[in-house]
């Protein structure tokens, strides 16, 4: 049998994890998916991983050598423990060490949303969109706002690791306090939960964003000016990017990155802020849906 690659992504939410083959042709074998369940603690979350893993022995018949993990957040290449995450469990916690503890085999973590964007780059839309960009950017706009900078094939981590941590510069001076510590980050503007408490805030009500974004289509007031809100500051955001890095194509994961409206009307509204007069920049949607994620993993 071809060589088996195993990749887990963590979220806020959900645990996914992936087995998959290269060759002859690329397949997934099997994909499962276990809550996360951060609020009942790190040495839970542990538990999630290894209940995961357990199922895709089971389902399988195979045992990884190696698995490929994503996270909110990295790993400091000094103190090798999990930093600027908004799984707030993890942080400070020796994660890659106590994973391959508990799972009996070699692990390579790296940070969700620059799997992200390397399989979304390598294997999902981008080849589709333009041959051999320049830069790429992905972005995943979910219960976090998390980002990767693909230049010439290879993700850009930077010295702090860091590249690509858009989601957490300051966007307005008027915000909420984000788990960071900082006021008014582009994540408390544009990842669902803030979207969500937006809504509440004006209703009183309590909707998903899925909820919400169908009532904006029945052009329910309240929802509209949630949707509009997000994409004044969508445009600010993703201005700030296109000015600095100017990448030839930004692909959306993410539940935010569902919203056909992104697409539709995102562009302009990056455009008003844009030191550009026009813009070029293809908006799209990732073609390994919301499985980006976890097979960029299995490619670590």
């Amino acid at each position: 049998m071809a060589k088996a690659y195993w990749g887990i992504d963590m979220g806020g939410t959900k645990i996914e994890g992936v087995v998959l083959v290269r060759e002859p042709e690329f397949k997934i074998l099997e994909r499962l998916r276990v809550p996360t369940e951060q609020d009942q603690g790190y040495e839970h979350v542990l538990g999630q991983f290894k209940k995961l893993v357990d199922l895709l022995k089971e389902k399988t018949g195979l045992v990884p050598e190696h698995i490929g993990v994503g996270t909110p957040g990295i790993i400091d290449s000094d103190t090798k423990v999990i930093k600027n995450s908004n799984t707030v469990c993890i942080i400070g916690k020796a994660m890659n060490k106590d994973l391959e503890a508990l799972l009996s085999c070699k692990v390579t973590m790296a940070n969700d949303a620059n799997c992200f964007a390397m399989a979304e780059t390598h294997l999902g839309i981008v080849p589709e969109i333009s041959t051999n960009p320049e830069v790429v950017f992905g972005v995943i706009m979910g219960t976090g706002v998390g980002s990767g900078v693909v230049v010439n094939g290879k993700v850009i981590h930077g010295k702090h690791g860091i590249g690509g941590e858009w989601g957490h510069n300051r966007l307005d001076e008027i915000g909420d306090i984000c788990y960071c510590g900082q006021k008014a980050c582009v994540e408390t503007f544009l990842s669902g939960p803030s979207c969500e408490r937006y809504y509440q805030k004006l209703t009183g009500v309590k909707l998903s964003l899925k909820e919400i974004n169908a009532l904006f289509l029945k052009n329910d007031p309240m929802a509209t000016q949630v949707i509009e809100r997000l994409l004044h500051y969508f445009g600010k955001a993703v201005a700030t990017v296109i000015n600095i890095i100017d990448p030839e194509v930004i692909v959306i994961g993410g539940g935010v990155g569902n919203l056909d409206i992104i697409y539709e009307k995102g562009p302009a509204e990056v455009l008003k802020h844009l030191f550009n007069k026009e813009i070029k920049t293809k908006f799209v949607k990732p073609k390994l849906g919301d499985s980006a994620g976890v097979i960029g993993a299995a490619l670590l």
